[in-house]
């Protein structure tokens, strides 16, 4: 690689972006071009620095990084996408590289594997940290493609406040508590859920609990979900 790679950084964890710039401050082949905490504020630094690559999360405080991840691509189609994520599971593994990204590293794995995602990237291939093979992760595509469409379109149909409130109720909290953290009323949450149900076309708290799951807002690590 000739000119550097400019690299954005997009995760909620100061300390972990500050790690990653430390880790990348020692190549020579990229730079930080900028970081952000969030998927709004991702999404306007993308606009703005262009960058070559973007190491994305997939849990963040207003968004998930499997939809920040696609909102990039559609703006600059030649940007190379890395999740480097806590999560594990074949769903958001399979979300993520259906959204359009070409690398996915688990968090725990380490430095040496996160350059190494990041430098295949950079070089036009893809990446993944799993014991799973891309013909895997392929047929997993194929087969969800249509479900997953549908439920990225309708996730998209929700109003920012819609989307916040559902990752709050991903997250485990109560209408009043929701109501709390963002100074509303207990009915405006109830409204905004009776809404976000709707629209996503789930009638159960199970429907609503995976399909926040595989948008990558929860994680369903128990086996009792």
């Amino acid at each position: 690689m000739n000119a550097r790679k400019r690299i954005l950084i997009v995760d909620d964890h100061p300390l972990f972006r500050d790690g990653l710039k430390a880790l990348l401050a020692d190549c020579e082949n990229f730079e930080v071009a900028g970081e952000a905490g969030g998927f709004a504020e991702g999404l306007q630094l993308a606009r703005k620095l262009k960058p070559d690559l973007a190491l994305l999360d997939i849990s963040l405080p207003d968004g998930s990084g499997v939809e920040l991840a696609r909102e990039m691509l559609s703006l600059a189609p030649g940007l190379g996408v890395v999740v480097v994520s806590m999560h594990s599971k074949i769903d958001f593994i399979s979300a993520a590289f259906q959204a359009g990204a070409a690398g996915y590293v688990a968090k725990e794995s380490g430095a040496d594997r996160i350059l190494q995602a990041i430098e295949a990237v950079a070089k036009g291939g893809q990446y993944l940290d799993s014991t799973l093979s891309p013909k895997v992760v392929r047929k997993l595509n194929d087969f969800s493609r249509r479900k997953a469409k549908c439920i990225d379109e309708s996730y998209g149909a929700l109003s920012l406040r819609e989307q916040q409130v559902m990752r709050l109720l991903a997250e485990g909290l109560t209408p009043q508590e929701i109501a709390d953290k963002l100074f509303v009323t207990r009915k405006t949450v109830e409204n905004h859920r009776y809404s976000i149900m709707n629209k996503l076309g789930v009638k159960t708290p199970l429907a609503f609990v995976r399909q926040a799951a595989r948008l990558g807002l929860v994680d369903l690590d128990s086996d009792d979900v």
